[in-house]
């Protein structure tokens, strides 16, 4: 996926937001909130538009910076919506982007605050900086890298590579009390990715074992029933059987060589359960997703 080649603050199709909170906005407004979400999966929201503003002026500041959170894991291939945009910056650089910002277009939270909120659009610019940790804070094996290291430029902005992405969210999700929406997230973005198990290579050890857990539960599993007695189905003379059977083991070697195996739980009323979890392998051989076959006649299912 890659970021928009239009720019969002320039639609006419987004209504001129209140200085206010955007959160609020959506809160107040249901309905506008309706709309506003639709927008965002045009890349025509005030997220977008937020976003494409402060990347300018992080650039302008010549201040690396790498776009995380919701709006990396947009562009990365998980569509979702999301109220603010969060940035990785070096914390040298968090008093610089207050000085040049504040008052000119941005203002502070609170006075302590290293957030800062769009006047304009309303959203928030939340700010994570390198060497702090993620999830509960702690020290620990993974902690937020220099954005320089991990940036990766797409157009007009700089994104956290897919590796650190990951990586990061299983930290904050394993340690972060009420952070298992970025297990979530990882599982997502498995899902949609079609990550490999040995993905986990890329990662951090600390989270290997916890992609790997999240790799297996999250696998779709495909299913198709193969029944000893469907090779003389049909049959009128012994070649006819033994043309069938040829068949049939070409077919299964073939399978077996695609990485297909046999259901551990093995054979129940003659029937064999193959099982892959390969979407491309499971269209060659017309396997059927597992959480739909079971609502299927298992005569028709049969091969």
């Amino acid at each position: 996926m890659t970021a928009s080649t239009g720019n969002p603050e320039n639609t006419t199709n987004r209504p001129k937001l209140a200085v206010g909170a955007y959160e609020q906005q959506l809160h107040d407004d249901s309905r506008w909130a309706l709309s506003e979400g639709s927008r965002h999966f045009d890349e025509k929201s005030a997220v977008f538009a937020a976003l494409q503003k402060i990347a300018r002026r992080l650039d302008e500041l010549r201040i690396p910076y790498a776009i995380v959170g919701g709006m990396a894991l947009f562009h990365h291939g998980f569509r979702r919506f999301t109220e603010g945009v969060d940035i990785l910056v070096k914390k040298s650089d968090l008093k610089l982007i207050h000085e040049k910002l504040e008052g000119l277009g941005y203002s502070s939270l609170h006075k302590h605050s290293k957030h800062l909120r769009d006047t304009e659009n309303g959203v928030k610019i939340e700010f994570v900086t390198s060497g702090d940790y993620p999830g509960d804070g702690k020290e620990k094996p993974v902690a937020f890298p220099e954005p320089s290291t991990v940036a990766q430029r797409v157009e007009s902005l700089s994104y956290v590579n897919l590796a650190s992405l990951v990586e990061l969210k299983l930290a904050s999700g394993m340690t972060g009390a009420g952070r298992l929406k970025d297990l979530s997230d990882v599982v997502e973005l498995i899902k949609l990715l079609n990550l490999p198990i040995d993905f986990a290579e890329r990662l951090n050890p600390y989270v290997r074992d916890k992609y790997k857990e999240l790799w297996k539960q999250s696998r779709r599993r495909y299913i198709t029933l193969w029944r000893d007695k469907w090779l003389t189905a049909g049959a009128t003379t012994i070649d006819e059987m033994i043309a069938s059977s040829r068949h049939a083991v070409e077919t299964l070697e073939a399978m077996k060589r695609d990485g297909v195996v046999l259901e551990p739980a093995g054979v129940d009323d003659d029937y064999a359960h193959l099982v892959t979890t390969d979407p491309e392998v499971a269209k060659k051989y017309d396997m059927v997703e597992e959480s739909e076959f079971w609502g299927q006649d298992d005569e028709d299912a049969a091969k």
